[in-house]
């Protein structure tokens, strides 16, 4: 049976057309938009866990950094106190790194975390990442140590948080030790860290902090593997 056109009329403005017809394309934008988000998400996990890389590989440390901020975006848009951290990034050039990708991104994962929890209710909270390049002639400098005297990529990951007594900072990397709430811890990430960076890569992992000025971790990994652990 064929609708007249005043049944037709009324049929548009009972679904209302007109916004139908305007709000569609945004939403089959939207669409596309998520989509291609998962996307994106997907290809971060799959970089970021390296499952299928059991060895040493040269791989592109800002990358792996980038991948693990952006699985934790979520976190990083608003903390307790409200507040949405921001990330300053000041990455140098650096060269491919021979490295376990997998374990040094759960690393980056770790202390990243780790960052986001110290600003949990820190008014303007900022993380700041700085990447840079040591060569084996620059080895003079007070805290890095060159590792057999090679070339050597520094990472620090610094949050502007309340900071920690010399005493915690003592206890950093023993398994088990946290200062987060029951519940919210197992005390593992950074022993676990610890070992990836020492014993897997032949670096340095250590943490300066004082009580009010925030945190910092450094990751020191030379360029070429010293060690080749399994």
């Amino acid at each position: 049976m064929e609708l007249g056109t005043d049944a037709i009329q009324e049929k548009v403005e009972c679904i209302d057309l007109d916004f139908l017809m305007q709000d569609l394309p945004n939403l089959l934008s939207s669409m596309q938009m998520g989509g291609e988000r998962i996307r994106q998400i997907v290809l971060s996990l799959r970089n970021f866990s390296r499952l299928d890389e059991a060895e040493m590989k040269p791989v592109d440390i800002h990358e792996g950094i980038d991948n693990t901020l952006l699985i934790l975006k979520s976190r990083l848009k608003l903390t307790s106190a409200k507040f949405e951290i921001q990330v300053i990034k000041a990455y140098e050039n650096l060269p491919p790194v021979d490295c376990y990708a997998g374990q040094l991104n759960q690393v980056f994962m770790n202390l990243l975390g780790n960052a986001i929890d110290a600003l949990d209710e820190t008014p303007n909270p900022i993380i700041t990442i700085q990447t840079e390049l040591i060569s084996k002639e620059k080895s003079d400098s007070s805290d890095l140590f060159q590792p057999s005297h090679a070339d050597s990529v520094v990472i620090r990951i610094r949050d502007n948080g309340s900071g920690m007594t010399e005493t915690t900072q003592q206890k950093l990397f023993n398994p088990f030790f946290t200062t987060k709430p029951i519940g919210k811890g197992t005390g593992l990430g950074l022993s676990i860290s610890y070992q990836i960076v020492v014993e897997k890569h032949g670096g340095i992992l250590k943490c300066s902090s004082e009580l009010g000025k925030g945190s910092e971790f450094l990751i020191q990994i030379p360029v070429e593997p010293l060690v080749k652990n399994t």
